[in-house]
């Protein structure tokens, strides 16, 4: 697959951070020492650990190169590194007080082993502090999903990107399983788009990726044409011109004892 694009990323990097200040706010820690972002990107999430927690050592992580070539441009006072947490995470040290991911864990399979791994970097009493979209109960993944496994685009597209996210239910039961101070809920973010292709450029940055990686140019942006077509016949845009794009998150929080 080719590498992330920061440019696309950040078209709407203030809809994707928010997310991040939301579940930073809800960590109850004083005076972290080390905090580790999983899945940094351009170094949003980076920066608003270091704005809530100033005097910590933070570190970002991220398995793009692009990404965190972009982030140590942006973003000063943090250290990046390029490592992939969906394989062997030693390399990641450990005794950390929070290990934070925003949007990251989508990508990466088997959460029911991927969130003891995760829980095993903290100290005694550290947070682990989770955001991922809720990609089963997005309109426009479905739509996605639909297009691509069609009886057009199936013989194209060879392998789909698969569903990771888990339930409100199963992350409790694996939560619980950890840990007795632990917390769960879900936000439905309602962001303000400029028209249907904003919707389409949005997801150009994150989840069309696999598709469109997989196409030859023409059919890349036919495949992005028919699911535009899809978007205008989904969303209804209302009298002041916008669309009401609506992006179900979820959230946890999880105290190592």
């Amino acid at each position: 697959m080719k590498d992330w694009n920061p440019e696309q990323y950040s078209k709407f990097i203030k809809e994707r951070t928010q997310p991040a200040i939301d579940l930073a706010n809800k960590i109850n820690i004083k005076s972290p020492q080390k905090i580790l972002d999983l899945g940094c990107g351009t170094g949003n999430s980076s920066q608003v650990l270091k704005d809530r927690f100033p005097f910590a050592e933070i570190v970002g992580v991220d398995n793009s190169q692009t990404m965190i070539e972009q982030a140590e441009k942006e973003h000063s006072g943090i250290k990046f590194m390029l490592a992939d947490i969906s394989g062997d995470i030693s390399s990641l040290g450990s005794d950390y007080d929070i290990v934070f991911s925003n949007a990251c864990i989508q990508w990466i399979p088997d959460h029911k082993s991927l969130i003891p791994k995760l829980m095993g970097l903290l100290k005694t009493g550290g947070v682990l502090a989770v955001q991922a979209p809720m990609q089963s109960e997005h309109p426009v993944q479905q739509l996605i999903h639909k297009l691509a496994f069609s009886d057009k685009w199936s013989r194209k597209i060879k392998n789909p990107r698969p569903i990771n996210t888990l339930t409100q239910d199963r992350y409790f039961d694996i939560l619980s399983e950890l840990t007795s101070d632990f917390s769960i809920w879900k936000t439905v973010y309602g962001h303000r788009m400029p028209s249907h292709q904003s919707i389409v450029e949005w997801y150009k940055g994150t989840g069309l990726r696999p598709y469109l990686a997989q196409l030859e140019e023409e059919d890349a942006a036919n495949f992005e044409a028919e699911l535009l077509e899809m978007v205008c016949q989904t969303y209804s845009v209302h009298s002041n011109g916008e669309i009401l794009f609506k992006f179900p998150r979820i959230f946890f929080t999880a105290v190592k004892e």
